[in-house]
Order: C-alpha cells, then structure tokens, then sequence
C-alpha cells in the first residue's frame, strides 16, 4: 500500500463510502437494472482495499452497511444482506488480488467464500426466524412471477402466451425453487468474473497493483469438467426429480463456466482480427441480451475441449519441443 496523508487518507474513506453507497442504493431502488448495477458495488471496495489496506476497506463496507440498514428502515435486514453479497465480493475479491493468486483460485477462492457467507447467513436466519425460510422464499419468488405476468400484458405480449405462463406458474416456481443453489453460484461465478475484468484497468490506471493473469483470452477450463457436464445431463434423465434438480443445478453452473471458455474464444479472434473496439463492445451486448447467441457461445466453449479453436495445444506442443 503506497504512503497516504492523512488529508487524503479521510478523502479516498469518504469517497469510498460515497461511491459504494450511492451504487447500493441505485441497486435497491431502481428495479428493472438494479441488478445490473449491483455488478459494480465490489469494485469501488476493490480499489480501495488495493489503495488503503484491509482495514479502511472494512471501514467502508461497516460504514455503507450501518447507512443501508438506517436508510431502509423496516427494509432494512433484507437491504443490508443485499449490500453485503456485493460488498463482501469486493473485499474478497481484492483480498485474492493482494495475495497474487492465479486467476483460477482468485475466482474458487472468492466465490467458495461469497457462497459460505451467504449459507451462514440463511442457517442463522433460520434458526432465530419464527418464519418458515422456504414459505418466506415461496411467496417472494410468486410475488415476482405475477408481477413479471403484469409487466408482460402491459408491454403487450400475447394472451395466449400469458395464460400459458399463469397455467404454469406453480410448476414453474417447483422448479425455480429447487434451482436456486445453481442460479446463486452461477449468478457469483459471473460477478466475481466480471469484476475481476472490470478492475484491471482501473487498478492500472490508478497506478495500484494488479495481478498479472496473462492474457486471459487463452484461458480454458480443466478438461475434466466436461466429463462432470456430461454426467450432469445424463441425471436428468432419471425419474427421480432430486436426482434431476441435481443435474440441473449442476449444468446451469458448468454453463456459466463453458460461458467464459466461449467469450475468451471470441476475444481471442477479435484481437487476432484486430476488430475495433466498438464493434467488439456491440457483438458483446448482442450476445448478453440475445439467448440464442449466447448459448451458441456456451457450446463453442463446451466443444473447445475437443476442437482446440484456438490451436492451444499446438502451441504447447511446440513449446515443449523447444530445447
């Protein structure tokens, strides 16, 4: 950490609560892209705790968290958890960029810890609620699916098509419910990956340290993970739906994995084919909102492991016979 004055000292705390409570509260109070910038609250926690050491980052988040639980009054409980996913990502995060990590552990290391914190917190919450944490969890998720029903007829999507999804929605909040383990960590996996892209280069151009991870568009998965993808879709065609909610948990994570594998081919022959920088973000944006694009990407990273896109192996073939 470089020497800071004082002064300045009391003005990167103020500015590190300023910035990480201004994005807490856009994320709670604006419902349709809230989620979207919940993204960024680690990353004013990761500059700061580069910047000033562990302690003045856990001053920032006790502060931001005491400014959210006051602020939200009755609401207050649920705010601070939400707070506090996001919060604790970009302490964790940092704290695995200090600790010069490979970019494998940093992203195990902060997810597995994000993931046990929030376990924590739930059996905790359960064992003091007087409240049934399924019941509780139940009536959020229907609350959500009428109110995504209400949004749907007023933006004019077809009848049928609404009372195809209202005539479903018990089955539909069956399996929500059942998947909720995949879609946390899968929804973790992201953040913690976008985040760790995001920081460098603001790390770098605030002259801070910065682990070097190479060129991340090399990177691939460990070539055992498609065995554990393949046996994930084939427990989906047991009988038994525990059995099958396993498989599926387990494949909404691998494809968030394959995700990445694909997005670094991509990236790879951008670079290669020097596109310009605002036609990558566009193929970029397209890709995020477009479902079908998307999963052709998870699968160019699934087959990856056979069909080498990259000529990686190749490469480290070579190498290896390099003298």
């Amino acid at each position: 950490m470089p020497e800071i004055g004082q002064s300045q000292l009391s003005k990167d705390v103020l500015w590190g609560v300023t910035a990480t409570a201004c994005l807490t509260v856009a994320a709670l109070y604006l419902p349709l892209v809230g989620l979207f910038i919940g993204l960024l609250i680690p990353l004013p926690l990761i500059f700061y705790r580069i910047k000033l050491g562990r302690f003045f980052s856990g001053v920032i988040l006790c502060v931001v968290l005491a400014i959210v639980g006051m602020a939200f009054g009755e609401g207050g409980l649920q705010s601070g958890a939400f707070f506090l996913y996001f919060g604790l990502t970009g302490v964790i995060l940092a704290e695995a960029f200090s600790r010069n990590l490979s970019v494998e552990n940093t992203v195990l290391t902060t997810v597995g810890v994000v993931l046990g914190a929030a376990v924590v917190v739930l059996f905790v919450y359960a064992l003091f609620s007087v409240e049934n944490l399924w019941g509780l969890m139940t009536i959020y998720l229907r609350k959500n699916l009428e109110l995504t029903v209400a949004l749907y007829k007023e933006i004019g999507v077809p009848l049928e098509k609404i009372e195809i999804i209202q005539d479903s929605l018990d089955s539909i909040l069956y399996v929500f419910i059942r998947i909720i383990p995949g879609i946390l960590s899968a929804f973790t996996l992201l953040m913690v990956w976008a985040n760790l892209l995001m920081a460098r280069p603001i790390l770098k151009r605030g002259n801070l340290f910065c682990p070097d991870f190479g060129h991340l568009n090399r990177w691939k998965s460990p070539e055992h993970l498609v065995w554990i993808a393949i046996g994930s879709g084939f427990l989906l065609l047991f009988p038994l739906s525990g059995v099958k909610m396993l498989g599926l948990n387990g494949l909404i994570v691998l494809m968030v994995i394959y995700l990445f594998q694909g997005l670094a081919i991509v990236s790879y022959y951008f670079e290669k084919k020097r596109f310009p920088l605002v036609l990558r973000g566009v193929i970029y944006t397209v890709v995020a909102v477009q479902q079908f694009l998307m999963l052709a990407v998870i699968l160019v990273g699934f087959l990856d492991v056979w069909a080498d896109f990259r000529r990686l192996k190749k490469k480290e073939d070579k190498n290896s016979e390099v003298p």
